[in-house]
């Protein structure tokens, strides 16, 4: 237990750069957390922090240490969610991560239906176009968008998404239609800002450039925002793009279809409330999905 507390002190300080953010984050004073840091150089056998005129800098044995102190993290978060709650309780938390469209503008309402139908259960959402690690319990479910590679995980894949090109009807009135793929050509389009993103609109064989793009942002959400402001024609899910009213461009092409995973760790099936979670996503966001058909 007396390391436990060293190695949240260490990640603390990691975390926030400072002894004196350290302490307050963990709510000790700077000269106790001072200490946690100075005896686990002694059982180390070697220093974790070195001072420069930057503050402290972390030693390459700090920085070797930082994933696991993060899983350590992660591991108590999570059994400190299910040890408040036995596991046949309908009550407690569900931390769920999911991308950046589908937790913000699908999620809310299959959460909001899951709430009325299960009041006790509270629910913690990240959204994150990177992938969690649910071996490391960073979150309990995921809904992903690509297929899981690692192992001991629950999933289920409930379809897949099309994606194409959309913009609003006012947009189109007053900038034309394009009616080919060389007509996108000079046409005000809404793509990404970091090419690492991207390097190919795949579904219409087009290479990607940043000066293609009149709009350019790494946040798939304010891309979105932008379609639907009429800042021109970008790419949107099916679905969202029927329930903004916008108009499909060039409907005879699919920009890519996204493929959806329900994903938890296998070790919570016994969970009552992760089950009803899971369960829950499957059945809505297979008609999310059916929509887009």
């Amino acid at each position: 237990m007396a390391e436990w507390d060293l190695f949240q002190s260490l990640e603390a300080v990691l975390q926030t750069g400072s002894l004196s953010a350290a302490a307050r984050l963990r709510g000790l004073t700077q000269p106790t957390l001072g200490r946690h840091i100075e005896a686990l150089e002694r059982r180390l056998g070697a220093p974790l922090f070195v001072r420069s005129p930057r503050g402290l800098q972390p030693t390459e044995l700090a920085l070797d240490l930082r994933p696991h102190l993060q899983e350590m993290a992660a591991s108590a978060a999570a059994a400190l969610r299910e040890g408040r709650h036995g596991a046949a309780a309908l009550e407690g938390a569900v931390r769920l991560t999911a991308s950046e469209v589908i937790g913000a503008e699908v999620l809310p309402t299959v959460l909001a239906a899951f709430r009325s139908q299960h009041p006790r259960i509270a629910v913690e959402l990240v959204l994150s176009n990177e992938t969690q690690d649910l071996l490391r319990r960073e979150a309990d479910i995921a809904v992903r968008m690509a297929p899981p590679t690692q192992g001991a995980l629950v999933a289920r894949k409930i379809g897949e998404i099309p994606l194409a090109l959309y913009a609003t009807r006012e947009h189109l009135a007053a900038n034309g239609r394009p009616d080919s793929l060389a007509d996108l050509a000079g046409r005000t389009l809404i793509g990404v800002d970091s090419l690492r993103r991207m390097t190919q609109i795949a579904g219409l064989d087009l290479p990607v450039t940043r000066e293609m793009f009149a709009f350019r942002s790494d946040s798939d959400l304010a891309q979105l925002a932008a379609i639907r402001a009429g800042f021109g024609i970008g790419v949107c899910q099916a679905p969202l793009g029927r329930r903004y009213g916008l108009e499909r461009v060039l409907p005879e092409h699919t920009v890519y279809r996204l493929g959806v995973w329900i994903v938890m760790h296998e070790d919570l099936k016994a969970s009552r409330r992760m089950r009803a979670m899971f369960d829950h996503l499957v059945e809505s966001l297979s008609a999310y999905v059916a929509d887009a058909a």
